[in-house]
């Protein structure tokens, strides 16, 4: 009776382990990968977008005054 539970418990054991070892290897594994590396920016899309953005301000303030210059019964110049 003994010999059986012994088996039993070095079965269980054995299955224990079985489960628990590709477990560890894989929450190793995930640990092992280096970081993602930072993104890469010098700087210019940003510039480029504050550039475009300056223009179309000054694109739509050029036709909101210009028809109020144009209609003005005011002689400035």
């Amino acid at each position: 009776m003994a010999a059986w539970c012994s088996m039993g418990l070095a079965a269980a054991a054995l299955l224990l382990v079985g489960i628990a070892m590709p477990v560890s290897f894989a929450a190793a594994a995930a640990h092992a990968q280096p970081p993602a590396p930072p993104p890469t920016s010098d700087g210019t899309s940003i510039d480029q977008g504050i550039a475009y953005v300056l223009m179309l301000i000054a694109l739509v303030l050029t036709y909101l005054i210009h028809p109020l210059d144009a209609a003005s019964p005011y002689k400035l110049f």
